[in-house]
């Protein structure tokens, strides 16, 4: 999603039932999208000034409150179009899945006035959630003065969407942050009230079981429930990627499928005694717990697979919306690219200056103006935004590692010291590489509605997942929807490995490039993590074999080139091992070195 990409989906889709997330972090971009919906919906704007006291909290809030009165505006119209040829009503029951009981009830029904009142009180708006990114959690000060920390950046996005009107879900991403989490008890409405129903929910991305069930462990203590752990691959997905120690999405499914029971049972035990202890009531009926997937899902056939073989409650679908105009914020020049691109041009990149690995398209905008700027002797950004303020060393006070003052200070320490050509030229990549992602991935929302200002640039970043190589159609909502429900086809007619072994291959690739140039004796955590790894990808091509033989007749999306294409990578991971220095630490099945 970046910062901009969804920032105002919900006006665009919800009124259709479908659910959208929106980034609450960045207040300046909200502030500006604000102003845009504000106007256009002929509203007074009234900006917020950063002179006023919790400012980026009021400015979230604030959008918020707007984003869910155009919404139920736009929801109400939609349902007051019932019985118009072409209305918006009627465009919502052609996007629903052909066996929903409402489209057939719609469809079979020759006098709609009779099944009117039933149509309209089961259609629902989508549900407009909310993300913060858990490590975008910078200390801010006024002045020199250190705030406290209810004013870190991800605190005041979490206070934002606790005090709007909103009856949805935060998303938290990116791993646990235990202060921000113990912060969210201040808020009422993620407690029961007396229906035993939440007003606002949590979930929380997680990478694995074991996450799931530590994260859920923590907040259940404190009367929290986890309405749902989204589960994301971690390398076959958009934005910042988490790899997991070589653990795959489909033995981490089949994981959850098995001990889901557990999970409930025993998160809600601690649920119940923590409500109790703050003396709220509570039936003790676990409440709703959805577990769903995400990330590299291209196909009709795959998402039936997740849902029906792994009981997974639904599927997030991500990089393939950033070629639907209707839905998302993408500027002309980027979405040509996007539909463009190759398997070879979508990669993972060094550029963010969290550290993290990040998906990345070749020849963005913001990639040719980063370049730029170095050759003219101004590397990186003058970091307008902040919010990645996040690196510090000698206890002076953070700073982010896309900034034009770190990286000039970075290449003049460079230039002191007397090393090779070769590894200056590998040092000084490595630091120009960082890019601004606070300006970058909003930009395209502002270009595209008029709605930027000289700071903000003209330069894009985009972080679609490596799916993207297999569209190359600019589509409209309805015809997304429908290669969603396998009522059409949008790929574009590439050999297209299936999900689970495109990730693979993933893997295998980042598993290669972590042990290239390993040399010596290895401190014994490198060693572990090394094994592991090597031990999570052995298991995972054999639970893979096993799958494949046991849905080969049931799923499309399994057939003889995916066993063929399993075994060849099979092949090239043994390979990548005979042929590294650490044959010896990997016979006889993982030895001790």
């Amino acid at each position: 999603m970046g910062l901009g990409f969804t920032i105002d989906t919900p006006v665009k889709v919800a009124h259709f039932g479908i659910d959208s997330v929106v980034s609450i972090v960045d207040d300046d971009l909200i502030e500006k999208m604000r102003k845009v919906h504000t106007t256009l919906t002929g509203r007074q704007f009234e900006p917020i000034s950063i002179k006023e006291n919790d400012y980026r909290a009021k400015r979230i809030t604030a959008y918020l409150n707007l984003l869910d009165e155009i919404v139920q505006n736009k929801f109400n119209a939609m349902k007051d179009s019932f019985g118009m040829a072409d209305g918006d009503f009627e465009k919502y029951i052609a996007m629903l899945p052909d066996g929903n009981e409402l489209k057939r009830l719609y469809n079979s029904t020759e006098d709609l006035s009779e099944i009117k009142e039933t149509l309209l009180s089961n259609v629902r708006s989508g549900s407009i959630d909310v993300n913060i990114m858990t490590k975008i959690d910078k200390t801010n000060y006024e002045k020199d003065e250190k705030l406290p920390a209810e004013f870190n950046d991800a605190h005041s996005a979490l206070r934002g969407f606790a005090n709007s009107n909103l009856r949805s879900s935060v998303v938290f991403s990116a791993g646990m942050n235990p202060r921000l989490y113990s912060y969210i008890e201040k808020f009422d409405d993620f407690y029961p009230d007396e229906n035993n129903e939440l007003k606002k929910k949590i979930i929380i991305k997680v990478s694995d079981f074991r996450s799931a069930l530590i994260q859920g462990k923590f907040l259940a203590k404190k009367g929290l429930w986890v309405s749902e752990y989204r589960i994301e691959s971690g390398l076959n997905c958009g934005g910042h990627a988490f790899a997991t120690d070589g653990f795959l999405l489909g033995p981490i499914l089949e994981e959850f499928k098995k001990n889901r029971a557990e999970l409930i049972q025993i998160t809600n035990e601690l649920y119940t005694a923590a409500l109790k202890k703050k003396n709220i009531e509570f039936s003790g009926i676990p409440l709703a717990l959805k577990v769903t997937a995400q990330g590299g899902v291209g196909t009709f056939e795959e998402q039936k697979l997740l849902l029906e073989h792994f009981n997974i409650d639904s599927v997030g679908w991500g990089t393939p919306f950033l070629l639907v105009p209707e839905a998302t914020n993408l500027d002309e020049d980027t979405v040509t690219l996007l539909s463009k691109a190759e398997e070879d041009d979508l990669y993972l990149s060094g550029i963010s200056p969290l550290g993290v690995p990040f998906n990345s398209v070749r020849g963005s905008s913001k990639d040719i103006e980063k370049l730029e700027n170095a050759l003219n002797g101004r590397p990186g950004s003058p970091c307008p935004k902040k919010f990645l303020k996040l690196y510090s060393e000698n206890g002076e006070r953070p700073i982010c590692t896309a900034s034009r003052t770190y990286q000039s200070k970075k290449i003049d320490e460079l230039n002191s010291s007397e090393i090779e050509q070769s590894e200056y030229t590998n040092e000084y990549e490595k630091i120009t590489e960082k890019a601004c992602l606070c300006i970058g991935l909003a930009t395209s929302a502002l270009k595209k509605n008029n709605a930027a200002d000289k700071v903000d640039g003209e330069g894009v970043l985009v972080c679609p997942g490596p799916n993207m190589a297999y569209f190359s159609s600019v589509a409209t909502l309805n015809e997304m929807i429908n290669h969603i429900y396998g009522k059409s086809n949008l790929l574009n007619g590439k050999k297209r490995p299936n999900m689970f072994i495109k990730e693979l291959n993933l893997y295998i690739d980042y598993f290669k490039e972590e042990i290239a140039g390993l040399k010596g004796v290895l401190p014994d955590k490198k060693v572990k993590y090394i094994k592991t790894f090597y031990e999570n990808i052995s298991n995972g091509i054999e639970f893979y074999r096993s799958l494949f033989s046991s849905i080969q007749n049931k799923y499309l999306v399994i057939n003889d080139s995916g066993f063929d294409e399993l075994n060849l990578l099979e092949r090239k991971f043994e390979m990548i091992i005979d042929q590294n220095f650490l044959t010896g630490l990997f016979s006889n099945k993982l030895t001790a070195v």
